[in-house]
């Protein structure tokens, strides 16, 4: 751990938890005019720290991203063993992690400029991914995953020194009410919670199954759900979730028929690449938080499609 660095961002270095005004700003952009959604979504998520945008992917796109995470899913032993994460207790596979690296398909979505546009408009910047995976939460047995920022993470074990990065979930089932969506706190990004607990050695690998270091704590949450409420977003297939690397959310277990799948990149700034962690020993491995990057995202062309 470097402390002697400037950090804006302070946090498991402490012995009480802090709330810190965000110091960059959710919008990169200087003008909204060339915009690649609506003016009224940009004006949404730079307040509420996420949007929803329907029906971005077609059915034929969104049956071969389904049928390709499938084939992950059931052939585990094809992809590189550390990048496939199970569930607690059962077993089943809750995540695979660098699809864009081992899939093809995948590697065409994460630059598609449906995604990729809106990420470099967001973030005014050229963009790399900082990393991607497939989630899985099984129909009866999918487990539940606690409050947290991806940015306390990021900035703590990967090294982000800045919010200058982007989430976005492609849907490749329908979600449901009932099956454990994710649940945002509208407006919580522009707090950061500094959370208590030194990070302990190799944290990831019980992290990505239950997060038990970097959690807010009850009150801090209280605060930031009595201000901003909380939304569960249930989209269909085909639509994306858009959030910002601080917005607080969680999602709660799945105990329904209903399998819930989706397709997960993390866009980050290329000026904002990854330094020494801020609150860890080492950072974490490379399937994970994507260091050794050569260049920015290339660009494609819109006619470049998945299902093409």
């Amino acid at each position: 751990m470097q402390q002697t660095r400037e950090d804006l961002y302070h946090t498991r270095l402490g012995t009480k938890p802090q709330l810190i005004a965000r110091q960059d700003p959710v919008i990169h952009s200087k003008t909204w005019e060339n915009a690649p959604v609506a003016g009224d979504m940009i004006k949404a998520f730079d307040r509420d720290g996420f949007i929803v945008l329907d029906d971005v992917f077609s059915d034929d796109e969104i049956e071969r991203m389904r049928f390709t995470a499938n084939e992950m899913r059931d052939y585990p032993q094809s992809l590189a063993e550390e990048t496939v994460v199970a569930e607690p207790n059962s077993g089943a596979v809750r995540s695979v992690f660098s699809p864009h690296r081992q899939s093809d398909d995948f590697d065409l979505v994460s630059r598609d400029p449906r995604l990729a546009d809106l990420a470099r408009f967001i973030l005014d910047d050229e963009i790399y991914i900082h990393q991607s995976r497939l989630n899985y939460k099984p129909a009866f047995k999918g487990k539940e995953f606690y409050w947290h920022s991806d940015f306390e993470t990021w900035h703590a074990e990967d090294g982000m020194p800045r919010m200058r990065a982007l989430s976005m979930s492609v849907m490749l089932t329908d979600n449901h009410p009932q099956a454990g969506p994710v649940m945002f706190v509208p407006g919580s990004h522009k707090q950061f919670i500094s959370c208590v607990g030194e990070t302990p050695e190799d944290n990831y690998k019980a992290s990505l199954k239950r997060q038990e270091t970097g959690i807010p704590d009850k009150s801090s949450i209280e605060s930031m759900v009595d201000k901003g409420g909380i939304v569960a977003p249930a989209p269909k297939a085909g639509s994306v979730v858009v959030f910002d690397c601080n917005t607080l959310h969680a999602s709660n277990g799945n105990i329904t028929p209903f399998e819930r799948m989706n397709a997960f990149f993390v866009f980050n700034a290329w000026s904002n690449r990854l330094k020494a962690p801020y609150g860890a020993a080492k950072p974490r491995p490379e399937h994970i938080a994507h260091r050794r990057v050569e260049a920015p995202l290339r660009r494609i062309s819109p006619q470049t499609r998945v299902a093409a």
